[in-house]
Protein backbone atom coordinates (compact mmCIF):
# COMPACT_ATOMS: atom_id res chain seq x y z
CA UNK A 1 0.00 0.00 0.00
CA UNK A 2 1.41 3.41 -0.96
CA UNK A 3 0.47 6.82 0.36
CA UNK A 4 1.61 10.27 -0.69
CA UNK A 5 3.69 10.89 2.43
CA UNK A 6 6.65 9.14 0.85
CA UNK A 7 8.70 10.59 -2.05
CA UNK A 8 9.88 10.56 -5.83
CA UNK A 9 10.68 14.38 -10.06
CA UNK A 10 9.37 17.61 -12.26
CA UNK A 11 9.16 20.06 -15.35
CA UNK A 12 9.16 23.83 -16.02
CA UNK A 13 7.52 26.12 -18.59
CA UNK A 14 6.64 29.69 -19.69
CA UNK A 15 4.79 31.96 -17.25
CA UNK A 16 1.77 32.66 -19.47
CA UNK A 17 0.86 28.98 -19.72
CA UNK A 18 -0.81 28.91 -16.32
CA UNK A 19 -3.13 31.76 -17.30
CA UNK A 20 -3.93 30.17 -20.67
CA UNK A 21 -4.87 26.86 -19.08
CA UNK A 22 -6.84 28.27 -16.14
CA UNK A 23 -9.02 30.40 -18.40
CA UNK A 24 -9.02 28.20 -21.50
CA UNK A 25 -12.12 28.32 -23.70
CA UNK A 26 -13.52 26.45 -26.66
CA UNK A 27 -12.37 22.89 -27.18
CA UNK A 28 -9.50 23.04 -24.67
CA UNK A 29 -10.83 22.24 -21.19
CA UNK A 30 -9.84 24.58 -18.36
CA UNK A 31 -7.83 23.25 -15.44
CA UNK A 32 -10.22 21.57 -12.99
CA UNK A 33 -9.75 22.24 -9.28
CA UNK A 34 -11.22 19.78 -6.78
CA UNK A 35 -10.98 21.29 -3.27
CA UNK A 36 -10.69 18.72 -0.46
CA UNK A 37 -11.19 20.19 3.03
CA UNK A 38 -8.41 18.92 5.32
CA UNK A 39 -9.50 17.27 8.57
CA UNK A 40 -6.98 16.60 11.37
CA UNK A 41 -9.42 14.11 12.93
CA UNK A 42 -9.24 11.76 9.93
CA UNK A 43 -6.39 9.25 10.01
CA UNK A 44 -4.59 8.13 6.84
CA UNK A 45 -5.54 11.24 4.84
CA UNK A 46 -2.48 10.64 2.65
CA UNK A 47 -3.93 7.29 1.61
CA UNK A 48 -7.31 8.94 0.95
CA UNK A 49 -5.53 11.34 -1.43
CA UNK A 50 -3.91 8.33 -3.11
CA UNK A 51 -7.31 6.67 -3.62
CA UNK A 52 -8.87 9.84 -5.07
CA UNK A 53 -5.97 10.43 -7.44
CA UNK A 54 -6.08 6.80 -8.61
CA UNK A 55 -9.81 7.08 -9.36
CA UNK A 56 -9.29 10.32 -11.28
CA UNK A 57 -6.48 8.68 -13.27
CA UNK A 58 -8.85 5.81 -14.11
CA UNK A 59 -11.12 8.44 -15.67
CA UNK A 60 -8.30 9.42 -18.01
CA UNK A 61 -7.12 12.50 -16.11
CA UNK A 62 -3.63 13.81 -15.50
CA UNK A 63 -3.75 14.65 -11.80
CA UNK A 64 -1.68 16.98 -9.64
CA UNK A 65 -2.22 16.51 -5.91
CA UNK A 66 -1.44 19.75 -4.05
CA UNK A 67 -1.16 18.62 -0.43
CA UNK A 68 -1.40 21.77 1.71
CA UNK A 69 -3.14 20.44 4.83
CA UNK A 70 -1.97 21.41 8.29
CA UNK A 71 -0.38 17.99 8.83
CA UNK A 72 0.97 17.59 5.28
CA UNK A 73 4.66 17.69 4.31
CA UNK A 74 6.27 21.07 3.63
CA UNK A 75 7.42 21.94 0.08
CA UNK A 76 11.07 21.64 -0.84
CA UNK A 77 13.56 24.47 -0.42
CA UNK A 78 13.23 25.43 -4.10
CA UNK A 79 9.49 26.20 -3.82
CA UNK A 80 10.09 29.96 -3.75
CA UNK A 81 12.42 29.81 -6.77
CA UNK A 82 11.11 27.09 -9.11
CA UNK A 83 7.97 25.32 -7.90
CA UNK A 84 8.24 22.74 -10.68
CA UNK A 85 11.33 21.31 -8.99
CA UNK A 86 9.17 20.36 -5.97
CA UNK A 87 6.65 18.34 -8.02
CA UNK A 88 7.11 14.58 -7.66
CA UNK A 89 5.90 12.05 -10.24
CA UNK A 90 4.32 9.20 -8.22
CA UNK A 91 2.44 7.34 -10.99
CA UNK A 92 2.15 7.65 -14.80
CA UNK A 93 -0.92 9.93 -14.49
CA UNK A 94 -0.35 11.37 -11.02
CA UNK A 95 2.03 14.02 -9.68
CA UNK A 96 2.35 15.19 -6.08
CA UNK A 97 3.30 18.58 -4.60
CA UNK A 98 3.93 18.74 -0.83
CA UNK A 99 2.57 22.18 0.01
CA UNK A 100 1.94 22.79 3.72
CA UNK A 101 1.98 26.58 4.24
CA UNK A 102 2.18 27.32 0.50
CA UNK A 103 -1.24 29.03 0.16
CA UNK A 104 -0.18 31.73 2.64
CA UNK A 105 2.91 32.45 0.51
CA UNK A 106 0.59 33.55 -2.34
CA UNK A 107 -1.74 35.82 -0.35
CA UNK A 108 -1.99 39.29 -1.94
CA UNK A 109 -2.99 42.62 -0.37
CA UNK A 110 -6.67 41.74 -0.73
CA UNK A 111 -6.25 38.44 1.09
CA UNK A 112 -6.56 36.28 -2.04
CA UNK A 113 -4.27 33.31 -2.65
CA UNK A 114 -5.64 32.60 -6.15
CA UNK A 115 -2.11 33.04 -7.50
CA UNK A 116 -1.33 29.57 -6.16
CA UNK A 117 -3.48 28.05 -8.91
CA UNK A 118 -1.52 29.92 -11.59
CA UNK A 119 1.74 28.76 -10.03
CA UNK A 120 0.78 25.08 -9.90
CA UNK A 121 -0.56 25.21 -13.48
CA UNK A 122 2.90 26.39 -14.56
CA UNK A 123 4.69 23.87 -12.34
CA UNK A 124 2.80 20.86 -13.74
CA UNK A 125 1.77 21.78 -17.31
CA UNK A 126 0.61 18.26 -18.15
CA UNK A 127 -2.01 18.21 -15.35
CA UNK A 128 -5.67 18.84 -16.19
CA UNK A 129 -7.00 18.23 -12.65
CA UNK A 130 -5.68 19.71 -9.41
CA UNK A 131 -6.75 17.91 -6.23
CA UNK A 132 -6.21 20.68 -3.67
CA UNK A 133 -6.06 19.40 -0.08
CA UNK A 134 -6.02 22.29 2.41
CA UNK A 135 -7.62 23.71 5.53
CA UNK A 136 -10.96 25.44 5.00
CA UNK A 137 -9.46 28.90 5.63
CA UNK A 138 -6.72 28.36 3.04
CA UNK A 139 -9.24 27.00 0.53
CA UNK A 140 -11.36 30.12 1.02
CA UNK A 141 -8.37 32.32 0.17
CA UNK A 142 -7.51 30.27 -2.92
CA UNK A 143 -11.03 29.77 -4.27
CA UNK A 144 -12.55 33.19 -3.63
CA UNK A 145 -15.68 33.24 -5.81
CA UNK A 146 -14.51 30.45 -8.10
CA UNK A 147 -17.33 27.93 -8.73
CA UNK A 148 -16.63 24.72 -6.85
CA UNK A 149 -18.26 21.98 -4.80
CA UNK A 150 -15.85 21.33 -1.92
CA UNK A 151 -15.23 17.77 -0.80
CA UNK A 152 -15.71 17.44 2.95
CA UNK A 153 -13.63 14.74 4.63
CA UNK A 154 -14.86 12.80 7.65
CA UNK A 155 -14.71 9.45 9.42
CA UNK A 156 -16.89 7.27 11.61
CA UNK A 157 -16.53 9.38 14.76
CA UNK A 158 -18.06 12.60 16.03
CA UNK A 159 -15.05 14.94 16.15
CA UNK A 160 -14.25 14.41 12.47
CA UNK A 161 -17.84 15.15 11.44
CA UNK A 162 -18.02 18.28 13.61
CA UNK A 163 -14.80 19.50 11.96
CA UNK A 164 -16.16 18.75 8.46
CA UNK A 165 -19.33 20.72 9.23
CA UNK A 166 -17.29 23.67 10.57
CA UNK A 167 -15.28 23.72 7.32
CA UNK A 168 -18.47 23.80 5.26
CA UNK A 169 -19.84 26.65 7.36
CA UNK A 170 -16.66 28.70 6.86
CA UNK A 171 -16.66 28.14 3.07
CA UNK A 172 -20.35 29.03 2.84
CA UNK A 173 -19.80 32.27 4.75
CA UNK A 174 -16.62 33.41 3.01
CA UNK A 175 -17.07 32.04 -0.52
CA UNK A 176 -20.83 31.70 -0.86
CA UNK A 177 -20.44 27.99 -1.68
CA UNK A 178 -23.68 26.18 -0.86
CA UNK A 179 -23.22 22.63 -2.19
CA UNK A 180 -20.81 20.03 -0.84
CA UNK A 181 -19.81 16.41 -1.30
CA UNK A 182 -18.79 14.15 1.59
CA UNK A 183 -16.06 11.50 1.70
CA UNK A 184 -16.06 9.16 4.68
CA UNK A 185 -12.72 7.48 5.33
CA UNK A 186 -13.94 4.19 6.74
CA UNK A 187 -14.48 0.55 5.81
CA UNK A 188 -16.75 0.03 2.81
CA UNK A 189 -18.93 -2.20 5.00
CA UNK A 190 -19.45 0.57 7.58
CA UNK A 191 -23.11 0.20 8.64
CA UNK A 192 -23.42 3.83 9.76
CA UNK A 193 -22.23 5.56 6.57
CA UNK A 194 -25.71 6.46 5.31
CA UNK A 195 -26.83 7.63 8.76
CA UNK A 196 -23.75 9.85 9.18
CA UNK A 197 -24.24 11.33 5.70
CA UNK A 198 -27.89 11.95 6.58
CA UNK A 199 -26.89 13.81 9.75
CA UNK A 200 -24.41 15.98 7.84
CA UNK A 201 -27.04 16.71 5.19
CA UNK A 202 -29.58 17.71 7.85
CA UNK A 203 -27.12 20.05 9.60
CA UNK A 204 -25.99 21.70 6.35
CA UNK A 205 -29.58 22.25 5.27
CA UNK A 206 -30.98 23.24 8.65
CA UNK A 207 -28.26 25.63 9.84
CA UNK A 208 -26.64 27.20 6.76
CA UNK A 209 -29.12 26.34 3.99
CA UNK A 210 -26.52 24.29 2.10
CA UNK A 211 -26.94 20.99 0.26
CA UNK A 212 -25.02 17.75 0.59
CA UNK A 213 -24.98 16.69 -3.05
CA UNK A 214 -23.26 13.28 -2.93
CA UNK A 215 -21.36 11.13 -0.50
CA UNK A 216 -19.10 8.08 -0.80
CA UNK A 217 -16.92 5.84 1.33
CA UNK A 218 -13.15 5.63 0.90
CA UNK A 219 -11.54 2.63 2.59
CA UNK A 220 -7.89 3.41 3.48
CA UNK A 221 -7.28 -0.30 4.13
CA UNK A 222 -8.51 -1.46 0.71
CA UNK A 223 -6.18 -2.19 -2.16
CA UNK A 224 -5.82 0.80 -4.54
CA UNK A 225 -7.71 0.72 -7.85
CA UNK A 226 -5.90 -1.08 -10.66
CA UNK A 227 -5.47 1.26 -13.67
CA UNK A 228 -5.49 -1.79 -15.93
CA UNK A 229 -8.93 -2.85 -14.67
CA UNK A 230 -10.99 0.26 -15.35
CA UNK A 231 -14.07 -1.71 -16.41
CA UNK A 232 -16.60 -1.79 -13.59
CA UNK A 233 -15.02 1.15 -11.76
CA UNK A 234 -17.74 3.49 -13.07
CA UNK A 235 -20.36 1.72 -10.94
CA UNK A 236 -18.91 2.77 -7.59
CA UNK A 237 -20.27 5.78 -5.66
CA UNK A 238 -16.75 7.25 -5.45
CA UNK A 239 -16.28 7.06 -9.22
CA UNK A 240 -19.68 8.68 -9.77
CA UNK A 241 -18.96 11.42 -7.24
CA UNK A 242 -15.68 12.33 -8.93
CA UNK A 243 -17.24 12.19 -12.41
CA UNK A 244 -19.86 14.70 -11.25
CA UNK A 245 -17.09 16.88 -9.78
CA UNK A 246 -15.28 16.91 -13.12
CA UNK A 247 -18.50 17.77 -14.97
CA UNK A 248 -19.23 20.65 -12.61
CA UNK A 249 -16.72 23.20 -13.92
CA UNK A 250 -17.16 21.94 -17.47
CA UNK A 251 -20.76 23.09 -17.34
CA UNK A 252 -22.11 19.61 -18.12
CA UNK A 253 -24.99 18.16 -16.09
CA UNK A 254 -24.08 15.14 -13.99
CA UNK A 255 -26.93 13.20 -15.60
CA UNK A 256 -29.80 11.31 -14.03
CA UNK A 257 -29.13 8.32 -11.85
CA UNK A 258 -25.67 9.39 -10.63
CA UNK A 259 -26.79 11.35 -7.58
CA UNK A 260 -26.54 9.51 -4.28
CA UNK A 261 -29.05 10.06 -1.48
CA UNK A 262 -28.11 12.94 0.82
CA UNK A 263 -30.23 11.53 3.64
CA UNK A 264 -30.49 8.02 4.98
CA UNK A 265 -33.79 6.43 3.86
CA UNK A 266 -33.90 4.66 7.23
CA UNK A 267 -34.33 6.45 10.59
CA UNK A 268 -31.07 7.98 11.82
CA UNK A 269 -29.52 5.63 14.38
CA UNK A 270 -28.52 6.46 17.93
CA UNK A 271 -24.87 7.20 17.02
CA UNK A 272 -25.88 9.51 14.17
CA UNK A 273 -28.41 11.31 16.40
CA UNK A 274 -25.61 11.87 18.92
CA UNK A 275 -23.45 13.29 16.10
CA UNK A 276 -26.27 15.62 15.04
CA UNK A 277 -26.81 16.87 18.59
CA UNK A 278 -23.11 17.65 19.00
CA UNK A 279 -23.03 19.49 15.68
CA UNK A 280 -26.16 21.44 16.64
CA UNK A 281 -24.37 22.79 19.70
CA UNK A 282 -21.49 23.92 17.46
CA UNK A 283 -23.71 25.72 14.93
Amino acid sequence: MRDFYAPTGAVPLDQADGLRRLFAAGTTPALRVLPLVANPHVAFSGIVLDRLAAQLALQGRQVLVVDAGGQSPQPGEMAGVELAMCVERVAPNVAYLPARGLPLAFVDTRGSAAGLLLAVAEAAPEADVVLLHAEAGDLARVLGRRPARPLLLGADHTESIKHAYAGAKLLARRCGLMTFDLLLATALQCPRGAAIAGSVADCLDGFIGALLHRWALVDPAAEPADPGAASGQGDTPLHQLLAAQLALEGGQPAGPGTALPTRSPAPVGRAARHTTQNMNRQA
